[in-house]
């Protein structure tokens, strides 16, 4: 009898012990599967990523290079009519033109001027100048007689520094003044630069850093109203 009873209970530990191995080994081989089902889904993401990311870069870049064929057929076609601040200051030829301006009347053009080129393009013209230049050269293109544009350019804020001498601009940006030039050019069609003396207290630039020539007031506001107040119209 315990012999039998001894053979029962070892048959028990036998398969007890079959069992936990049988489970175990199903256990592993479950995650074996599990984790190979991640890493494939993985990858089919990754290589889904890769191929998108290729895609938009492939878009962005065609989209590119379209803006920039774009740009280089108008910069081939833009015409200067008078001024010459960049690529930026010319003007599209528009063939039969059916709205023109009155070329009999006398323009008063008033530009208020804030804007300073970011250092990483100090050694550009300011996109503010270059954009007056634009503005007279577009009138001169309409048929407007040069003698019949009066510009008043009022400068403050930070966009200051665009009228002071070479070397006082090459101590703080490191490279030439590549203003002075469109500035000169300005003035010997008429144009009147006005510095705002509170800008210029606010920015530390004092009157003997100017470029000859430049007015100063106490405030460019008033600047603005009094030729508001004249007929002049305002650009930004």
């Amino acid at each position: 009898m315990k012999k039998i009873v001894l053979l029962m209970i070892s048959s028990i530990i036998f398969m007890a012990g079959f069992s936990q191995k049988y489970n175990i080994d199903s256990s592993l081989n479950s995650l074996k599967v599990k984790k190979d089902s991640t890493l494939l889904a993985l990858r089919k993401e990754r290589d889904s990523s890769y191929h998108a990311a290729m895609h938009a870069d492939s878009v962005k870049a065609d989209k590119d290079y379209k803006e920039k064929e774009k740009w280089e057929k108008i910069k081939a076609i833009a015409i200067f009519p008078v001024l010459n601040a960049g690529e930026n200051s010319g003007v599209i030829p528009v063939k039969d033109p059916t709205e023109i301006p009155d070329s009999n009347q006398q323009y008063k053009l008033l530009f208020e001027v804030t804007f300073n080129n970011p250092d990483s393009v100090a050694k550009e013209i300011n996109f503010s100048l270059a954009e007056v230049a634009r503005v007279i050269n577009l009138h001169v293109a309409s048929g407007i007689p040069l003698k019949k544009i009066t510009p008043v350019i009022v400068v403050h804020a930070a966009a200051l520094n665009a009228l002071t001498t070479n070397e006082y601009y090459k101590e703080h940006f490191k490279v030439d003044n590549p203003n002075i030039k469109i500035i000169n050019d300005l003035k010997n069609i008429g144009a009147k630069f006005i510095a705002c003396g509170q800008a210029m207290a606010f920015f530390d630039i004092k009157k003997e850093v100017l470029l000859p020539d430049i007015k100063i007031s106490i405030t460019a506001q008033t600047v603005l109203s009094n030729y508001l107040l004249k007929g002049y119209v305002k650009y930004q």
